[in-house]
């Protein structure tokens, strides 16, 4: 059923546009009726136009908080004009037909993004807007709704092509994008005062919006997009692009990793690398130089790096720059670049440099993902471990140097998918056992990951005297067993185990020291 467009309700917050859509009703003898600013462009145009307070004979109030929250436009919008009983009221209380909305709504979003206070936050929270829209919405089958500057185009080729009316067609898919606009910012006001006041857990809310439609999935058969958190300004999705193509589903995801580990080293306190391959650290290290901490990274498994995520905690540099490029690596990821170094990765044109200014952003205080029928949710494992922590458990006491490896080792634990093995010498991986259903083989393929290693036989390589970490307890001693015979002599681990005693005694009578965290870390 075609409606012919006879008269439009125009409140906008964001004008850019608008003048080409109020030059097409004008020239379409569209009756236009807005409020306060939006009255004034279109008056400006000297196009007429009917103020809003003229049909609900109120002037708006309260700072513009009350304007258009009355019957006399309500039931313009929602009156069901084959409804006898609509008809009736309409004539009763002389309330008119409005045929089009356009409405978008108070810039909550950037106003949030922009730090001001909270009361201009909720000043910048619509009410009147939403109202409308939902109102104009549900009644898609006679009124037509335009909730953005990018529907704007569509609506002047919609009138030109049916002289002056809309689709019933046209209406519905307007009505399904506006109700997910007004939940989306509805949301998004939701998980402002949650994060900034608490609130109930018992519904699951994400504002996000969508940022990207990609090539595809996890693999090619499969569909996929990433949508952006519309209340935040950290995380992947907000890193520049300085070249190469568009990143893909696994090199987000991966891309994502490599962030949460990268997060665990302070600038201020080291030059740290990190080298992720299927969302899993395949080497971590830091060192006197970034170029320093990039090669004992790439020793650590120099055939897993192969394509890899490379991330940064400090500005990229020439030098380092010149030696990542040797190897085929999908993604560099660092908070800055020199100029030389952006030069120098430039002749890699394939190879995409993200720049994430806001890396160390910890405003993000929760994660979720899907499962069928559900959404899993759960804050972030922001741990922070320090030596204050350890508890030693064995005879034997950690050296300095042992306790700051402990604590390396454990950092990356946290990031290596479970059950997790990490051997690390002087702060940097020389072994790293994933994502095994037994930990003992997780410690076994840490020992065979390392034997690959293409330096191996220098001292600094070798797991004799190295440190072992596990990110949840060793149930029984034998996979501490495999630690202890490839040459470890210090072990970090959280305890819990109902043979926790049984592993300390393992370790006392292999004289290695041992301690215990309490706390576990487990990614699945």
């Amino acid at each position: 059923m075609d409606i012919k467009i006879k008269s439009a309700l125009i409140s906008v917050s964001d004008k850019s546009g608008l003048d080409a859509v109020v030059k097409k009703l004008h020239e379409k003898n569209v009756k236009l009726i807005s409020t306060g600013g939006t009255a004034q462009f279109i008056s400006d145009m000297n196009i007429p136009v009917i103020d809003v307070s003229e049909v609900t004979k109120f002037p708006e109030m309260m700072g513009g908080r009350v304007k258009t929250l009355h019957p006399n436009i309500h039931g313009g919008l929602l009156a069901a004009r084959d409804n006898k009983d609509h008809k009736e009221s309409q004539d009763q209380h002389n309330i008119e037909d409005i045929d089009l909305l356009i409405v978008n709504l108070y810039p909550f979003e950037n106003t949030v993004s922009s730090k001001v206070d909270r009361d201009e936050c909720i000043e910048n929270i619509d009410i009147g807007g939403p109202a409308m829209l939902r109102s104009a919405s549900k009644n898609y089958k006679f009124v037509c709704v335009i909730s953005d500057v990018s529907d704007y185009s569509n609506l002047i080729n919609e009138l030109e092509k049916n002289n002056g009316k809309t689709s019933l067609n046209f209406r519905n898919n307007c009505a399904t994008t506006t109700f997910e606009r007004t939940a989306h910012y509805d949301g998004m006001i939701s998980s402002w005062f949650r994060q900034d006041n608490g609130g109930s857990k018992e519904r699951f809310i994400a504002p996000a919006i969508l940022s990207e439609t990609l090539r595809y999935g996890e693999n090619p058969h499969q569909d996929a997009s990433i949508y952006k958190n519309s209340l935040h300004n950290s995380g992947i999705p907000n890193a520049h692009l300085i070249q190469g193509k568009n990143l893909s589903y696994n090199n987000l995801n991966d891309a994502d990793a490599a962030l949460q580990l990268i997060k665990e080293f302070d600038p201020a306190e080291s030059n740290t690398v990190a080298i992720i391959k299927h969302a899993n650290p395949c080497g971590v290290a830091s060192g006197s130089t970034l170029l320093d901490a990039y090669n004992k990274a790439f020793e650590c498994d120099t055939s897993s790096a192969f394509g890899g995520i490379i991330i940064l905690n400090q500005a990229l540099d020439a030098d380092t720059a010149k030696k990542i490029i040797e190897v085929f690596t999908e993604v560099i990821i660092a908070p800055s670049i020199t100029d030389d170094a952006k030069n120098i990765i430039a002749s890699k044109k394939n190879l995409r440099l993200l720049i994430l200014e806001s890396i160390f952003d910890n405003s993000v205080s929760h994660s979720f993902k899907s499962i069928e029928g559900g959404v899993l949710y759960q804050t972030h494992d922001n741990h922070k471990l320090s030596s204050f922590d350890l508890n030693v458990v064995t005879k034997t006491q950690p050296t300095k140097n042992e306790t700051e490896d402990m604590l390396f080792a454990f950092k990356v634990c946290k990031h290596v998918k479970s059950n997790a093995i990490v051997y690390v010498k002087n702060k940097r991986t020389i072994g790293i056992g994933a994502g095994q259903m037994s930990r003992v083989n997780s410690a076994r393929i840490a020992v065979a990951k390392n034997n690959e290693m293409r330096d191996y036989e220098l001292e600094e390589s070798s797991l004799k005297d190295c440190t072992v970490a596990s990110d949840a307890f060793f149930p029984f001693p034998d996979g501490l067993l495999v630690a202890i015979e490839s040459g470890a002599t210090s072990v970090i681990q959280p305890g819990g185990s109902m043979n926790d005693q049984d592993v300390i005694d393992a370790a006392n009578n292999a004289g290695i020291t041992m301690t215990f965290t309490g706390v576990r870390h487990f990614k699945h």
